[in-house]
């Protein structure tokens, strides 16, 4: 049975939720089209990310980056939606995306985006008086 892209982002629990630990995937066959000549653009995508209750299942990452095959966007704002969908699905504590594009017209393009978790403010500490 063939597979097909999908933007749905499927997640597995993470088997340590209580230890900070760093998941980094590279995807060095990202292809996307550019939204002005649709020709195609070919990137190394660079997915880093520390887990909180959930890791983001392969085979659904795969099929996620697939979709955008055929689609025309600018590099800054596919760099952003990946970034935006993962780190919604996964809730993750921290994940990057850096998205490292080919030359084109002599040009070079890296798009990084970062997002971290918002921390708990802190308790004071009851004292002695």
């Amino acid at each position: 049975m063939p597979t097909k892209p999908s933007k749905t982002v499927q997640t597995i629990p993470n088997p340590y939720p209580d230890r900070d630990y760093e998941i980094e995937f590279c995807c060095p066959e990202f292809t996307c089209l550019c939204p002005l000549t649709g020709q195609p653009d070919f990137a190394t995508v660079r997915i880093r990310y520390i887990p909180d209750r959930l890791c983001v299942e392969l085979k659904s990452l795969k099929l996620y980056l697939w979709s955008y095959r055929d689609e025309r966007t600018f590099h800054e704002a596919m760099a952003n939606r990946i970034m935006d969908d993962l780190a919604k699905a996964l809730q993750p504590r921290q994940i990057q995306i850096v998205a490292d594009f080919m030359v084109r017209g002599g040009i070079r393009t890296v798009v990084t985006c970062k997002h971290e978790q918002a921390k708990a403010p802190s308790r004071p500490r009851k004292g002695r008086s």
